[in-house]
């Protein structure tokens, strides 16, 4: 630390020279304000030029202050042009944040602004001597002459009172606040003339104790950071302190007493402007670096780590040495031993181990493992740390570098480098120092190798010289540094730096420079140490440049070593790259290691097992190499050399260069050839090239594969003509072609293919995929063998297209009549499960005409089957009217055929009720359709069996008013609806608890399949002994008959006189038969043979069952009432509602016959 005055003025007056009272810089630094006498005086801070004299006062100006803005200042003896005080003023300060001005005299201080008209002054019982504002400008402290120091607010009401332990004996003569943003309280500095300093905060609590000094302070003042205090007074000079009050030095001597410092300032009678410059205290050993910090802690850096550890000394530290575990700190009056705790390379505790408690001058410090080594200009002190002298050494010239190059403990060795240019080599127990060389210029750095074979000196004129250790040679030098380093891990490289550039130097290469601000102080690895200003820091360099230096000399080893410093991968990968160009597998093979090249690794793994075969043409080996790294034609002349064309050829095919691998093929063998081809059909197949690939193939034999690429494309005209170029033979690649054609849904192509392979199976099964029916029939006419192939396909296909009638004649002639049955009754279950119970009736028709075609071999099962599924037909057709009727909206049937349909089905639902059907549904519309027609009696009894049902939700507001509405009216039904029996005009109830019979005569009723209403139909049988084609023949004859009415007529009113003459036979139709009511035996209607010829073929309705059932022969009693019969499922129409229905639907409404389609 030292100061420098970049300016002084020695101000004059007319009488005698002025004494400067104050000072104060414009806030940017541009300006100093001088107070001077009675004038104010502004200096340019630049080169102290006087810029402007001031004088408005005509009393001594006491002080002066800059607001913060820099647009104005104030200075004191009297207030100029604002306002003035009874006494002389002794201090003012402007409040840094509001730029309120405080002037303080001998009795009060007034506090002003700029947007204030008047000043409020407040009463003081001491006279102030100084002032200042805490950094956030919200308190004013006033030091008074009585030892107080009282802390105001800005309205100028005290809040704190600090006496100082004096009173009057010690007057406060300087107070200042630390600038520091960093501490969390402001903290005041008080100077009195107690001769002491102490520290305050803002809550009037002292910090720390006093701090005693030897004169009396006329002015104290903070580093703009807060970091040092500077103190003038009696004793004429201006010293430095820690902000703590640690006093640190002297910065500057006057010939009377300083009255008062500013950041740099001192002035007496004279203004000197000083520079301070701080000097850099620091040691180096290694990776570890010692430095000096706020002048009086010491910090120890790891830098390759970066773990900092600080000491603090509390005193000024003046040297700093470093050395393995030990670490020196010279104090004012001691000296500071240190050790690590431990071994650890990376451990940073550090504990006292030694105190040499002796004040010692010098100008270097060096530590040992066990001595200290003091330098005085010419002088080298060796102490034990006991404080013990045991060596000295008096050079010819100043010592100018020394530095500690290692040794066993307590035999250390020292490199010394003096100003005459003598380099110097001394042990600390040897009394005679050895002289290495000596050389014309002063030394200025010096570093020796790691294996003390060579050694580095910059000298003064800036020039690195590197000289042979031994022969005293000198090896090279270099231009521009001003320090130098060896690398501690290689011999051969050392850096240098000078002029912002750092220079990398290996073994007689050229200098490698990059930019680099600093001093280069050690260099490991491939980390260079660094001090730049006052900061130390380790930077990464790439040691790239001397590594390819090496292999361009093709000093893999060397490289390899420089490599191992550090450098990047692409580094590593190229030198792997040169070393095994250069058949160096070694270092090649752990280049590779370190960017983990696997495929490098094994090419390494397998030339180094071929040596060990005995293999030893390099030419081969360099070839591998060269194919490894791409250089494809270099590798083929080397192998073409080695008479090896075969692996040239293979290298190139591989490679798809096939008209590179042609020039190898005619020295090869001949297979070769189809081998090329093949390979350069794959290269053209991956290369998206597929028809050139596909003839390639073909070239090489490779049928296969071509027709793959053919019919993976779809080009069917190459494959027919594969398919019928290739040998009938080769099954497998015909079998290939036609499996294309029919992805391709090319049928007539692949059936060529499969007839010329004679594959009939494969033909069939073609046939059946592509749903060619007559061609697989035909062929199965001629090969029964595959029925079940086709049959049974084809009766799936039939029923899945609804198309059972088909399906069912399939099944049979593929044997599998189960399967028709169980494929139908999934059909028409699952039309039940979705409620389609039209479609479910239909099914139920379609299943029973199935079993009664398959009726003739299990007779009594598909017999029960056949009339199960009838009426479960006839049950579903008449639901899905009442299910429309409940779940629809609107309703297209009238309401007596709903009527109609809800007797007749609960008529039938007296037994189990079939899945889906609901008698709930039932009753309901049967309920509203009686209520709407008239038979109030049947809606009642209707309602009150819904009672006992659980009735939907939606259905029982309904069904609850019409059960009320009901009962207003007449407990009858209307005649009109009442059914009567056509065989014997019995009138028969709404509802029969006997079924669909007549209650009288048990004659079943039978139903329009469309309306419901009873047609007047009676079912007759035949005779004994009249089958059905005579029977149909008697009645085709139709014989003229009596009317048998008038006939009957004429007898029940005539008296027969003739007993001899032939009755007319009675018409069995119109006799009167003798059943009691409610009789339980049937008796049916069998008619003879006269009466089958007396009967009219237009009366008659004959249900043609097929075998094994027996025709039904129905004659009709009303021949004026048209019926039609549906010639497919026998179901019974009035004429004209079967017309209008079969317009509708196009077919019968019942079994979906086509009306075009033929009986």
């Amino acid at each position: 630390m030292r100061a420098v005055p970049t300016w002084i003025d020695k101000v004059h007056d007319l009488h005698s020279p002025p004494s400067i009272y104050d000072l104060a810089f414009k806030p940017d630094g541009s300006q100093l304000i001088v107070a001077a006498g009675n004038r104010v005086l502004v200096y340019d801070t630049s080169d102290g030029t006087l810029i402007q004299p001031l004088k408005g006062h005509k009393d001594t100006v006491y002080c002066v202050a800059y607001a913060k803005d820099g647009k104005r200042f104030a200075s004191g003896s009297d207030l100029y042009d604002y306002y003035t005080h009874n006494d002389s003023i002794q201090c003012v300060a402007y409040n840094p944040v509001s730029h309120q001005l405080a002037s303080c005299s001998s009795g009060d201080f007034g506090l002003w602004s700029p947007e204030q008209k008047s000043v409020s002054k407040h009463k003081v019982n001491s006279k102030i001597t100084c002032c200042g504002w805490t950094n956030d400008g919200q308190y004013l402290a006033l030091g008074m002459m009585n030892g107080v120091v009282s802390i105001r607010n800005k309205n100028g009401e005290e809040k704190v009172k600090i006496e100082r332990p004096g009173g009057s004996s010690s007057p406060i003569w300087s107070i200042a606040w630390n600038p520091s943003k960093d501490e969390h309280n402001d903290i005041l500095a008080v100077a009195d003339w107690g001769q002491k300093l102490s520290f305050y905060q803002l809550s009037g609590k002292q910090i720390g104790k006093d701090r005693t000094l030897t004169y009396d302070p006329c002015c104290v003042s903070y580093f703009s950071k807060g970091e040092y205090i500077v103190m003038g007074g009696s004793d004429k000079q201006a010293s430095l302190y820690t902000k703590d009050g640690v006093r640190l030095g002297t910065i500057g001597e006057q010939s009377s007493w300083v009255w008062t410092l500013l950041m740099g300032t001192t002035a007496t009678l004279n203004s000197h402007f000083l520079s301070l410059i701080f000097s850099t205290v620091h040691g180096l050993y290694k990776d570890r670096y010692a430095y000096r910090d706020s002048m009086t802690d010491v910090i120890v850096q790891h830098l390759i780590t970066e773990q900092k550890v600080r000491i603090k000394c509390r005193e000024l530290v003046k040297k700093i040495a470093i050395y393995r575990n030990r670490l020196a700190i010279q104090l004012p009056e001691k000296i500071l031993i240190y050790e690590l705790y431990s071994d650890d390379s990376s451990d940073m505790h550090y504990r006292i181990k030694e105190k040499i408690c002796r004040k010692f001058e010098c100008n270097l410090l060096v530590v040992c493992s066990q001595h200290i080594i003091l330098c005085q200009e010419k002088r080298l002190q060796c102490l034990s740390f006991t404080s013990i002298k045991e060596k000295e050494w008096l050079m010819e010239s100043l010592i100018r570098y020394i530095k500690v190059i290692g040794g066993p403990p307590g035999r250390e060795g020292l490199l010394v480098g003096l100003k005459n240019g003598a380099i110097l080599k001394i042990f600390v127990d040897n009394p005679f120092a050895i002289t290495l060389l000596k050389q014309s210029t002063s030394v200025r750095c010096l570093d020796m190798s790691t294996s003390r074979s060579k050694l580095a000196v910059v000298d003064e004129h800036n020039t690195c010289l590197v000289y042979d250790i031994h022969t005293k040679e000198l090896l090279f030098q270099e231009p521009n540094a001003n320090s130098v380093a060896w690398n501690t891990q290689c011999e051969d490289m050392l850096c240098f730096s000078g002029s912002g550039y750092l220079n990398i130097k290996a073994s007689n290469f050229p200098v490698h420079q990059q930019k680099l601000q600093g001093f280069v102080v050690g260099y490991n690895g491939s980390k260079i140490f660094c001090l730049h200003v006052y900061s130390m820091s380790a930077v990464e360099v790439p040691q790239s440049a001397p590594m390819y230096q090496y292999l361009e000399r093709r000093m893999f080893k060397e490289a390899y070593q420089i490599a191992c410093l550090g450098v990047t991968d692409s580094d590593w990968r190229d030198l792997a790259t040169e070393a095994l160009e250069g058949l160096d597998f070694d270092t090649a093979k752990k280049a590779f290691i370190r960017v983990r090249d696997l495929r490098y690794l094994e090419l390494i793994n397998s030339i180094e097992e071929r040596k060990k075969r005995g293999e030893s043409d390099t030419e081969l080996f360099l070839a591998d190499v060269y194919a490894y790294q791409g250089k494809f034609h270099e590798a083929a002349r080397l192998y073409k050399r080695t008479g090896l064309e075969s692996r040239a050829l293979s290298m190139y095919t591989d490679l798809r260069m096939f008209e590179y691998a042609k020039e190898f093929v005619g020295a090869a063998d001949p297979k070769n050839t189809r081998m090329l081809m093949s390979k350069q059909a794959d290269w053209a197949k991956n290369s998206k090239e597929p028809r050139a690939a596909a003839q390639m193939y073909l070239t090489a034999g490779e049928h296969l594969k071509a027709i793959d690429i053919i019919g993976e494309h779809g080009w069917v005209d190459m494959l027919i003509d594969i398919a019928r170029k290739l040998d009938k033979a080769e099954r497998e690649p015909l079998a290939k072609c036609a499996a294309y054609f029919q992805k391709l849904k090319h049928h007539g192509y692949a059936s060529e293919t499969y007839s010329k392979m004679g594959d009939l199976q494969a033909l069939v099964h073609l046939h059946v995929e592509a749903r060619h029916w007559d061609e697989a029939f035909s062929l199965v006419e001629k090969h029964a063998q595959f029925k079940d192939d086709v049959y049974v396909p084809y009766a799936q296909w039939l029923a899945e297209n609804d198309r059972f009638e088909e399906a069912q004649k399939a099944f049979h002639k593929a044997g599998r009549q189960s399967e028709a049955v169980k494929v139908l009754e999934q059909l028409t279950h699952n039309a039940v499960v979705e409620s389609r119970f039209n479609d479910a009736a239909y099914y139920y028709w379609m299943l029973s005409m199935q079993c009664l075609d398959i009726a003739r071999g299990k007779k009594e099962e598909m017999l029960k089957k056949f009339k199960r599924f009838q009426h479960l037909a006839e049950l579903y057709h008449v639901y899905h009217s009442i299910q429309r009727y409940t779940d629809e909206p609107f309703s297209s049937h009238m309401p007596e055929t709903l009527f109609n349909i809800s007797r007749y089905l609960l008529h039938n639902l007296t037994k189990d009720v079939p899945l889906g059907i609901s008698k709930v549904n039932t009753l309901y519309a049967l309920a509203k359709q009686s209520r709407t027609l008239g038979a109030f009696k049947l809606a009642r009894h209707a309602y009150e069996k819904l009672q006992d049902l659980h009735v939907p939700s939606r259905f029982q507001e309904s069904m609850d008013l019409g059960s009320l509405t009901v009962r207003s009216k007449p407990y009858h039904d209307n005649e009109d609806l009442i059914p009567m029996c056509y065989r014997c005009s019995t009138n028969n109830p709404l509802l029969n608890s006997q079924g669909s019979v007549c209650i009288n005569c048990k004659q079943p009723f039978i139903y329009s399949a469309s309306s419901y209403e009873v047609l007047p139909l009676v079912q007759f049988y035949l005779d004994k002994g009249i089958g059905d084609e005579e029977a149909v023949s008697l009645i085709d004859l139709e014989v003229p008959c009596i009317d048998r009415k008038a006939a009957q007529l004429e007898r029940s009113q005539s008296l027969k006189l003739d007993d001899g003459t032939e009755d007319i036979e009675e018409d069995p139709f119109m006799a009167k038969l003798s059943f009691e009511q409610g009789g339980s035996d049937f008796v049916p209607v069998v008619v003879s043979r006269s009466v089958l010829r007396s009967m009219s073929r237009r009366d008659v309705l004959i249900k043609r069952w097929p075998k094994p059932l027996q025709w039904e022969y129905y004659r009709s009693l009303l021949p004026d009432v048209s019926i039609t019969m549906c010639p497919s499922c026998f179901q019974m129409f009035h004429s004209e509602d079967y017309e209008l229905l079969v317009l509708q639907h196009n077919c019968c409404p019942y079994c979906r016959r086509p009306i075009d389609e033929p009986n």
